[in-house]
């Protein structure tokens, strides 16, 4: 197996698994996954339903999102998906979903504040939301203006170790050094946005996780030393 066929086979897993982990209803959602040169992205086409999907219906765009393989058209959102490649050379896959938590923090606009570990060990901040696009950016090229957006609110943060975002009114993308990465950090953004909507309904102040426990939940799975799970065997 080449490496195109293994890169269509696990972003067709990815998608179908955007559909049975609930993240994404209907056809609400796509991921990709891109080749160790970064010349060819493999994505979900636009509008296929997720229990239809096969490999061999992945299409694989260059760059800059043209097709060069495939009969079917690729994600309306393939734009956005090569914006952040071409921003983040570490970035091995994207995943865009429309979960319902994340959504609902995407839609009133709201950053998913860090209130306790489980947000901690998968997201070393808050979950950022984007600026609004403006009405020229939308029609100039609403797409690939949200991945501009996304790459524009990371600034001063740091896309590794805060994997996803939300886009204001949309709904959220994560991200991952490859696409199975990147589904579970999506499905981690959806769960940590669920326990932060149920945390504001408890207590409508409540109090952002302490730092010195945050530092120490990252630490214990990220970095040097990290000691969280399994070494690998000799």
């Amino acid at each position: 197996m080449n490496e195109l066929e293994r890169l269509r086979r696990e972003v067709c897993d990815a998608n179908v698994a955007l559909a049975t982990s609930g993240l994404a209803p209907l056809t609400w959602g796509n991921a990709s996954g891109i080749t160790a040169d970064r010349t060819r992205i493999a994505i979900k086409p636009s509008g296929v339903a997720y229990e239809r999907l096969r490999p061999r219906d992945i299409v694989i765009v260059d760059a800059d999102g043209a097709v060069v393989e495939g009969s079917l058209r690729p994600s309306t959102d393939t734009p956005t998906h090569c914006v952040l490649y071409r921003a983040w050379p570490s970035l091995g896959g994207v995943v865009h979903s429309h979960s319902l938590y994340a959504t609902m923090f995407a839609q009133a606009r709201r950053e998913i504040p860090i209130f306790g570990t489980t947000h901690a060990d998968h997201f070393a901040s808050d979950v950022p939301v984007t600026r609004q696009l403006t009405r020229d950016e939308v029609e100039r090229g609403y797409e690939h203006a949200t991945g501009v957006a996304i790459v524009e609110r990371f600034g001063r943060l740091n896309h590794e170790s805060v994997p996803g975002a939300l886009v204001a009114g949309h709904a959220p993308f994560a991200w991952g050094h490859s696409v199975a990465e990147a589904l579970d950090n999506a499905i981690a953004l959806e769960a940590i946005a669920h326990m932060a909507f149920g945390t504001l309904s408890l207590s409508p102040n409540p109090l952002p996780l302490e730092p010195h426990i945050l530092d120490k939940h990252r630490a214990r799975k990220h970095g040097h030393a990290a000691y969280y799970g399994q070494r690998p065997l000799p």
